[in-house]
């Protein structure tokens, strides 16, 4: 799959802009900082995850003075192109198309406008909080796991309701609110399992592919165990039982205290936790190794090719990692942004002046 033309109006600095890509090979994004070259992988991420990698909320993505963002590409699918649309607004009033019929399941935008980014704030996801590794676990199941996908989109919702809950109890357990917790506490129970089962299922695949892929990015010889990685639950036997235990807890917090919103993804490299004591260099190698496995996987298991997006990567690598990273990216569509001169060796298939894609 790829990009075929994507147009953006009112989003970030844009006020129109258009990008044609090359389908295959690398397209390099340039100009300097500043210039709206980021916005663009955010953009093409966005349709595929509703989400930005920037970690931005949905105001922060529509220009200033305007009510709403418009974000549309032209993709080539496996059998016919598709056309995948989102329009942006504050207050979490977005909506998405595939060829204009409405969406909104995880598993559907991911297989429309497949991407798999790299960017620099992914060293947050070894050396950052769980809910990056989380997200990268998540984001994946939607490109592999129609029913992980789907318990996915079904936990976020029921504890969103059940947070709601607790807000409103204020602390008091009446007959109704009582009443309604065990509701929520059963679905959440359903669906957390199947999520999490999906979890551990996927966090065994990148294990197998994770090691040799950091081996070979960060020049080591060795491979076998050198990466590790262990999904970390965050309650012990059965999770209705865990909210039940948990329910007074919630109600004098008003948050949901137990669940997969709380587990987490241990990342060891040769048997030292990655986030405590691996060094800045190994942790942005260990990042780029999961992004790569997960492609990888994708690319084995689906008819999916993801467009990969990268992210002034080559800014926090040195040439030979540089070097290093571009051998290790699978053929097809990839686009990067640069505001300084590649590394030397590196070719590419086009090279594209950011200030020629529209008004900003």
């Amino acid at each position: 799959m790829s990009v075929r033309h994507l147009e953006l109006a009112d989003f970030r600095i844009f006020r129109r802009a258009s990008f044609d890509p090359e389908p295959e090979g690398t397209t390099v994004l340039a100009g300097p900082n500043g210039t709206g070259k980021t916005s663009v992988l955010e953009a093409l991420a966005y349709l595929g995850t509703r989400r930005s990698f920037r970690g931005a909320p949905p105001e922060a993505m529509v220009r200033s003075g305007t009510a709403s963002a418009v974000v549309r590409a032209e993709i080539d699918g496996p059998d016919s192109p598709v056309l995948v649309e989102a329009e942006i607004q504050p207050g979490g009033r977005s909506r998405s198309r595939v060829n204009r019929k409405a969406v909104s399941g995880r598993k559907e935008l991911a297989a429309a406008a497949p991407c798999t980014v790299f960017c620099p704030d992914d060293l947050a996801i070894v050396g950052g909080g769980p809910k990056g590794r989380r997200d990268l676990l998540d984001d994946a199941l939607g490109l592999l796991d129609r029913e992980g996908a789907r318990a996915a989109d079904d936990t976020e919702r029921v504890l969103r309701q059940r947070a709601a809950l607790l807000r409103q109890a204020a602390g008091r357990a009446s007959e109704e609110v009582t009443t309604s917790l065990d509701v929520w506490d059963q679905r959440l129970a359903d669906c957390g399992k199947v999520l999490v089962e999906a979890r551990r299922r996927l966090v065994g695949d990148l294990g197998e592919l994770a090691g040799p892929m950091y081996a070979r990015l960060a020049g080591s010889g060795a491979e076998g165990d050198l990466v590790r990685l262990e999904y970390v639950g965050s309650w012990e036997g059965d999770l209705r039982e865990a909210l039940g235990s948990s329910r007074r807890d919630d109600l004098r917090r008003a948050v949901n205290t137990v669940g997969p919103h709380r587990d987490d993804l241990l990342l060891r490299i040769e048997g030292r936790e990655a986030r405590l004591h691996a060094s800045q260099g190994e942790q942005r190698c260990l990042a780029l190794a999961l992004r790569l496995a997960v492609h990888q996987l994708v690319r084995s298991r689906t008819r999916l090719v993801p467009t990969l997006l990268l992210d002034d990567v080559f800014s926090e690598l040195d040439p030979a990692r540089s070097r290093a990273l571009v051998a290790q990216l699978p053929p097809g569509q990839a686009i990067l942004t640069t505001a300084s001169p590649l590394p030397a060796g590196i070719a590419v298939a086009r090279t594209v002046d950011v200030a020629t894609l529209g008004a900003a």
